[in-house]
């Protein structure tokens, strides 16, 4: 007799049209238990995708110090008035073309504080080049938190306060001045308000037309998205400095600064939609087959409410990655083209103004503080880089 067991039955086929049997556990699933998921695994598992990029961002050290350089540059700009020593039109007459005067904390083995020593001019009859000497004598204390040269805080406001100024009768000129004696330091704060709003305000004007033609071209389709495509192909085929040139030539020389400023912003932005219209377009060519776009037009949802509250903000971190990545090239295009005398004109102060004074390869080598306008045009260039890689490394926090 043989003691082994029959080998079980195979479970019979349901009848046609029977429901399937159901083998997946009915019990409720609580994310708190301690059985379900360790603390660590909560935390992840309930942030945010927002949180989770964050996350993901600080681990990324040198885009962390971007943003913070940055944020301390955007910070200044609004008080740029207190943190330069000098007003913006105020000249020295008695120092054109001043070197930059070094900062000391010692004096003849003493401790002095922060100081400059004063500068003794002779004009060279040779070459009839100003040249200056120090004069060891002559120890010219800084002073902090102090009243200096007036100016109007945002053009409406007086004031005469700045966070560190020369020494009563002394000068200070930490980075030199230009032909005619304004202070390069000063310059340059005051330009970085110009030069860094410039970037934002193209950036807010492209990513408005990107979004809008690009969302309306990649949901629809057809004509319209046909139409798009050919023109921000027109576009991308023409090069960018001659474009740049040829709508800057067209501004009428008689506009104020303030209008030239802002037809500069409008041709940077109309010049850089086409990149962010065709990922936005192929992003929604993705997205619009998904069964919640669909659940959204049934329920009588118009396309730009589709679009603005439920495709954008299923990539708005690539999105603001773009963004941060096209704002150095509008500030480039900025500094190329008032470099070259098409863009700001003075009164108005930007970083490529001042890089004006360097057109002239002589004046350059006699005076190469002339350049030092173009240190903080890399310093931002690369910091924005370098952010835009961080933002683009952490738009996909699950990867």
């Amino acid at each position: 007799m043989n003691d082994a067991s029959p080998p079980a039955a195979a479970s019979p086929l349901p009848a046609p049209g029977a429901p399937l049997p159901h083998y997946v556990s009915t019990k409720p699933f609580d994310i708190h238990s301690v059985e379900a998921m360790t603390p660590a695994q909560e935390r992840v598992y309930l942030a945010s995708q927002w949180r989770l990029s964050w996350w993901k961002f600080k681990r990324h050290k040198i885009a962390l110090f971007s943003l913070f350089f940055l944020l301390l540059l955007y910070g200044a700009i609004v008080i740029c008035e207190f943190l330069a020593p000098y007003n913006l039109h105020t000249r020295n007459m008695d120092y054109i073309y001043a070197p930059p005067q070094p900062v000391h904390l010692f004096h003849d083995g003493k401790f002095v504080g922060p100081f400059v020593y004063g500068l003794n001019m002779s004009l060279n009859m040779d070459t009839l080049k100003r040249e200056y000497t120090v004069n060891p004598d002559a120890v010219q204390p800084l002073r902090f938190i102090c009243r200096g040269d007036k100016y109007k805080f945002w053009g409406v406001w007086e004031g005469d306060l700045h966070l560190f100024c020369p020494a009563v009768d002394g000068e200070a000129f930490l980075l030199g001045t230009d032909r005619r004696g304004r202070d390069v330091l000063s310059r340059i704060i005051y330009g970085a308000r110009i030069s860094l709003t410039i970037g934002l305000l193209g950036v807010a004007f492209s990513f408005v037309l990107g979004i809008v033609i690009g969302g309306f071209a990649g949901f629809h389709g057809g004509t319209f998205d046909l139409i798009v495509q050919r023109i921000i192909e027109v576009l991308q085929s023409i090069p960018s400095i001659p474009l740049w040139l040829a709508l800057a030539a067209i501004m009428p020389v008689t506009w104020s600064p303030l209008l030239v400023y802002f037809g500069i912003t409008m041709i940077l932005g109309l010049l850089d939609w086409t990149g962010l219209a065709r990922a936005v377009r192929s992003k929604l060519l993705a997205l619009r087959e998904e069964d919640y776009v669909l659940a959204a037009q049934l329920m009588g949802a118009s396309s730009s409410r589709i679009i603005g509250r439920h495709l954008v903000p299923g990539f708005m971190s690539h999105l603001i990655a773009s963004a941060t990545i096209s704002i150095p090239a509008m500030i480039l295009g900025e500094t190329a083209l008032s470099f070259l005398g098409l863009g700001l004109r003075p009164p108005i102060t930007s970083w490529g103004v001042l890089l004006t004074e360097a057109q002239n390869v002589n004046v350059v080598a006699l005076y190469p503080w002339l350049m030092l306008p173009v240190i903080p045009v890399i310093l931002v260039i690369l910091a924005f880089n370098f952010l835009g890689d961080g933002l683009r490394d952490a738009a996909d926090p699950y990867k």
